[in-house]
């Protein structure tokens, strides 16, 4: 059966022109995925280093990994009517469990289950029309020249001081680089790759690891060389593409040396990236809502992160929470895709995206009457509400106009006036769509 493309917009990059990068700071929102064998243990993906647990015993969730209920044609249907334009997995997280068929090690999901998750992922996402990428991480646990350090499972074993005697971490980089190629050049065009990360600060007695550990400049140009025009985040520890805040929002557009750089949120549902079955503290799609027009009002993206549990299959709550933000999206896309940061003053409880001539208003808190937009008047051609196209009258109120019974007082010279319904929107952020005399 042929799967549904999604629709291409009158804003999208072409594809066939597109060698850059403008797809990712048009498309704005993503879907991550996190899994592997710490997705059994139910507890963190960090569970490994967190309780400090030997290989060998780390080793028995690959023994009675069995993912039956990993549905990537179906993982992939719940991203694109989430409105999602791209999806990252997991690769190889920092246990050294590889979910494609690698051939330098005998620790993948192809060994222990016949399944190249890598592959059936990347095929049902271009399927659905959606981007792809893959999370690397460069850290490993499980090899045996990864050195001990201040993350590493064994640091307070005993013999720790002993631990990376004949450890080499140039044999490890030639892995990772290895590694790195098999993904490049065994599953078609990657859009993205984000790698995962640096730490070269020391702690508790022991030396981190920096860009020399991975050889990032080395290891980046591999990347471009063999997959041309692929995205790459910055957490090689060296300059690239994108920087990658984790479990905040930045509170403006991201500068570094007083340049504004492309940035991408990278949030989870309820704080754990894996699976994590006794974490509640789940956000709700209100706020997860806020949080994307809040990042592209900064012109940055959202990476959105699920969990799939020890079986592969999306919980039924992160079902639902992506099922409300596919409603809200479906109206309101146009106020993200290929939107970003406005120069126009934002209102009270309001965020602004524009796209060209749209300006787009987002109402945090509904108000009663009236949005008085400062410096706007005479820049608007019209005004409607985004998720049904209701119009919104748009007036001027005098200046010099008194406050009294029911006439409201005047607004400083320049204000535009919008005059909303009493009944707030049944959605979940209501916007309204200005049309503006030019792009300004």
């Amino acid at each position: 059966m042929q799967t549904e493309q999604r629709p291409a917009t009158s804003t999208d990059p072409d594809p066939a022109t597109d060698a850059g990068h403008s797809w990712f700071t048009h498309d704005r929102f993503g879907l991550f995925v996190h899994f592997g064998l710490y997705s059994m243990a139910a507890r963190h993906e960090w569970v490994m280093t967190k309780e400090k647990m030997p290989i060998e015993k780390y080793e028995r969730y690959a023994t009675f990994f069995d993912p039956d209920l990993f549905d990537a044609p179906a993982m992939a249907r719940h991203a694109r009517e989430a409105g999602m334009r791209y999806a990252v997995l997991t690769s190889k997280h920092h246990d050294g469990f590889c979910l494609w068929d690698s051939g330098l090690t005998d620790y993948t999901s192809v060994k222990h289950t016949g399944r190249d998750l890598v592959r059936e992922f990347l095929d049902a996402m271009r399927a659905e029309g959606l981007r792809v990428g893959l999370y690397h991480s460069v850290i490993d646990w499980h090899h045996p020249d990864f050195t001990v350090d201040y993350h590493h499972p064994r640091r307070d074993d005993a013999d720790a001081e002993t631990l990376n005697d004949g450890r080499d971490m140039a044999r490890y980089r030639e892995y990772l680089h290895g590694q790195v190629r098999e993904l490049l050049t065994g599953y078609g065009r990657l859009d993205y790759l984000f790698y995962d990360f640096t730490y070269p600060e020391s702690r508790d007695g022991w030396q981190g690891k920096g860009p020399q550990d991975w050889d990032a400049a080395t290891l980046l140009e591999l990347t471009r060389s063999l997959q041309p025009g692929i995205v790459v985040n910055d957490r090689l520890g060296v300059p690239a593409d994108l920087v990658t805040p984790e479990q905040y929002q930045p509170d403006a557009p991201m500068m570094r040396d007083g340049d504004e750089v492309t940035w991408e949120a990278c949030q989870t549902l309820n704080g754990s990236w894996g699976y994590d079955r006794d974490n509640f503290d789940f956000k709700s799609p209100d706020l997860l809502i806020r949080m994307l027009v809040d990042s592209v009002s900064k012109n940055g993206n959202v990476l959105l992160n699920i969990g799939p549990d020890g079986r592969g299959a999306i919980t039924r709550r992160d079902r639902e929470t992506l099922a409300d933000i596919g409603e809200w999206m479906r109206l309101h896309s146009r106020s993200i895709y290929g939107a970003g940061a406005s120069a126009h003053q934002a209102p009270a409880n309001t965020v602004l995206t524009q796209r060209g001539d749209r300006l787009y208003l987002h109402i945090l808190a509904w108000p009663f009457g009236h949005i008085h937009l400062k410096g706007m008047a005479g820049r608007v051609r019209y005004a409607q509400l985004l998720h049904d196209g209701s119009e919104i009258p748009l007036t001027e109120i005098d200046p010099g106009q008194k406050a009294q019974n029911t006439t409201p007082g005047g607004q400083p010279p320049g204000t535009l006036t919008l005059t909303l319904p009493t009944v707030r929107p049944d959605v979940t952020v209501p916007v309204v769509e200005l049309f503006l005399e030019s792009a300004r």
